[in-house]
């Protein structure tokens, strides 16, 4: 599947000579929606490849068992816009310090549990009140995250929030987009003020990606049937043991182990990547 805003047969004849060099040449060509979406049916093995053509997307995929019975999706800078603690830091003079841990974090240059007790110990007495202030005031939702979820959900998926934020966003943005489960970490609070600790376990890499197996297990749902999409270090676990890991304007280290990487369009890619065209969304 390749998908851009404007897609056009230049770009298609570029991507086609592109893969063909990449030894996958194209045998034929589908719309999945005119004018932003199409197929391009490969000879040989559909394996990830990493083609540049300007502004287009580019999924490999087995042309079987496309459409997902199971998403597991990361919040901050995925399904929203903005890292939660980063915002939160801000209201306490703090957001230049704190986002520089995030930034070396998701980059996969320090521990992230490490580094979560060290930006959360800097928020140590801020009034609770300030988490629904920061949630209403700066979280934004990634265009098409509702559409993705409410389309997903309406054809029969498991969709999961799971994040290394907190449940005081994770919570309302969950319900909001319609997730069916929410994971996420707990922020300690005592006399109405945030302690600057995380109440153990905290939900890192390899729970994300426990999340995804345990609910496969749970729902008999092979591996193959799953999507996950985040942009971070800590989404590398679970983006691997998708059957379809998606790296989503994501960090360095998170888009060379995914299997697929969206660059350019909103989170409604990975509608067309599962071949479900505009007229069967679900619009958030």
């Amino acid at each position: 599947m390749i998908a851009k805003e404007r897609l056009g047969e230049s770009d298609i004849r570029t991507a086609c000579a592109l893969l063909a060099n990449a030894g996958l040449p194209v045998l034929d060509q589908t719309w999945i929606e005119p004018g932003s979406a199409c197929d391009l049916r490969v000879d040989g093995e559909p394996r990830a490849v990493r083609i540049v053509v300007q502004g287009i997307d580019l999924v490999t995929q087995p042309a079987t068992g496309r459409e997902k019975r199971l998403l597991v999706a990361d919040m901050d800078s995925t399904m929203i816009t903005v890292e939660c603690i980063d915002e939160l830091a801000d209201y306490a003079g703090l957001k230049a310090e704190v986002a520089a841990i995030t930034e070396r974090a998701m980059l996969g240059e320090l521990d992230f549990e490490a580094a979560l007790n060290e930006r959360v110990a800097l928020l140590a007495g801020m009034d609770e009140a300030v988490l629904a202030r920061c949630r209403e005031e700066r979280v934004r939702y990634t265009p098409g995250a509702k559409t993705l979820v409410q389309t997903m959900k309406a054809r029969g998926a498991t969709t999961i929030l799971v994040s290394g934020g907190f449940t005081h966003f994770a919570d309302a943005v969950g319900a909001d987009l319609g997730f069916d489960r929410v994971i996420a970490n707990r922020l300690e609070v005592s006399g109405g003020k945030l302690t600057g600790r995380v109440i153990p376990p905290i939900v890192g890499a390899e729970a994300k990606r426990r999340v995804l197996l345990d609910a496969c297990a749970e729902l008999d749902i092979p591996i193959a049937a799953t999507l996950a999409v985040g942009d971070g270090a800590n989404d590398i676990p679970m983006l691997k043991a998708a059957g379809l890991g998606v790296a989503y304007h994501a960090k360095p280290a998170a888009r060379d182990t995914a299997d697929a990487t969206i660059d350019h369009n909103d989170l409604t890619a990975l509608l067309y990547a599962q071949a479900i065209p505009r007229n069967e969304w679900v619009e958030g």
